[in-house]
């Protein structure tokens, strides 16, 4: 899709609410949309003397060009693209990201659902492990009937 003002390839879509019912969408490329985001709030600001001016600085703005020392992602090519580039990213972003994710999904901590058989401390997990080692040895030395009461152990400590 193509930028409305100047046709270059179109990379922020925005629907403004006029009324109720009635919507419109502008599809702009990233200049075009910075001048159409900032500067009717630049002039505005301009005829109050004393206050700041709506456009933030390139170090902390919605078109960053911040880097990841890491990968060298962009936070610009981060909302481009759609994503992150390394686990890094996500203490280096962290300030444009924690707004975009509360936006996205109301929270910016994940709450998901948990495995089945996730053990329930920590002396369970070293148990299982240890199961599942000894288990893997009783096999390749084919102790079959230790291997099928280890493998009942491990069922019984999954479900516990």
């Amino acid at each position: 899709m193509k930028c409305q003002k100047c046709h270059n390839p179109a990379t922020l879509h925005i629907t403004e609410v006029i009324a109720d019912d009635q919507f419109e969408e502008l599809h702009l490329c990233q200049q075009c949309a910075e001048k159409y985001l900032y500067e009717p709030k630049q002039q505005a600001q301009a005829a109050k003397p004393g206050v700041e001016t709506g456009i933030e600085s390139d170090e902390g703005g919605p078109f960053s060009h911040h880097e990841c020392p890491s990968c060298g992602l962009k936070f610009v090519e981060f909302r481009n693209s759609g994503r992150l580039g390394c686990p890094n990213d996500y203490r280096e972003f962290r300030e444009e990201l924690l707004p975009l994710l509360e936006n996205i999904h109301g929270e910016t901590k994940h709450c998901g659902k948990s495995p089945r058989r996730l053990p329930k401390d920590q002396h369970t997990q070293t148990e299982l492990i240890q199961f599942r080692n000894r288990l893997k040895q009783a096999v390749t030395k084919e102790d079959y009937e230790e291997a099928a009461r280890l493998r009942d152990q491990i069922k019984t400590l999954e479900e516990a």
